[in-house]
């Protein structure tokens, strides 16, 4: 295993805190990477404690309204050596509901994992899941310190910038730390830099669980919310028996509104009334 004692899960361990704290401190430089000027100034016309409050607001509608959309998913996570990929991780799946109204997931592409250095764990999967695709709602307010940053252009939006942190970390919990931009006329998170918290270590084990910093860029879909369509990740994991450079992608395609015009298909077959009960229209297919 390239001089590792035991197969390394890509929800990675961390060797020590204080490598946890000098990846956190390097996050702000990292995430002004190709943005516009970071202006310490105000918010226009609206203070920063009512700022955070609209906007938790609308990422709650945001959250609320995601789950009634269908969309493709796609995950590659890459492992490097140098130049060269030594192993992939590759998985296209849609996201769906049953004839039940309930969230499923059905694979459509997932080639042999040849991933060796790493695995992915059942942490990766669901920050994967959950906490890729950032969300701060008014529920989330209570668990993290805001701290408003400026003012910043992210392509053709102007944004307000905030650096969040969990207030503490429960035992089993996990958070996300690092940066987001809010649009200014939305008030909706358009992008997201960080990294999900704590990194997990059993030493006696000599078991060692680390998490990459990663960026999630949104898009607005039909014409009101904007919805996460691209994660990536390219970093250096620093493990005991040496550095393990990771690469990964997730792409969000496809998004459609649950209802009369969206078939539903579960092994290779449409379900017959799964939209009718959605909308309680016996006449849609």
């Amino acid at each position: 295993m390239r001089g590792l004692p035991v197969i390394m899960t890509r929800t990675f361990l961390i060797r020590a805190l204080g490598a946890l704290m000098l990846c956190l401190l390097t996050l702000p430089a990292c995430a002004q990477e190709g943005e516009g000027a970071l202006k310490n100034i105000p918010p226009t016309g609206i203070a920063v404690d009512e700022l955070i409050q609209r906007f938790a607001s609308k990422e709650k509608e945001f959250k609320l309204a995601r789950e009634e959309y269908t969309w493709t998913q796609s995950v590659k996570v890459q492992t490097l050596e140098g130049n060269s990929v030594d192993g992939e991780y590759l998985q296209v799946f849609d996201v769906l509901f049953d004839d039940k109204g309930k969230r499923i997931e059905l694979i459509k592409f997932a080639p042999q994992n040849t991933l060796s250095r790493i695995e992915m764990s059942q942490q990766d999967l669901d920050d994967i899941e959950k906490r890729m695709p950032f969300t701060m709602t008014t529920d989330d307010l209570p668990l993290y310190n805001v701290k408003y940053l400026g003012q910043q252009q992210e392509d053709e939006l102007n944004c307000y910038v905030f650096d969040l942190s969990p207030k503490k970390i429960d035992k089993g919990q996990r958070y996300f730390e690092g940066r987001i931009w809010v649009d200014d006329h939305d008030f909706q998170i358009v992008k997201t830099y960080g990294k999900n918290v704590p990194d997990l270590v059993k030493a006696k084990k000599g078991e060692e669980n680390l998490f990459p910093r990663f960026t999630t860029w949104r898009e607005q879909i039909d014409g009101k919310y904007w919805f996460p369509t691209y994660t990536k990740v390219d970093d250096n994991l620093h493990y005991t028996m040496g550095d393990i450079h990771v690469r990964q992608v997730v792409k969000y395609e496809n998004y459609r509104r649950f209802g009369s015009k969206t078939r539903i298909i579960y092994e290779g077959q449409e379900i017959k009334g799964a939209e009718d009960q959605k909308n309680g229209d016996k006449g849609s297919k």
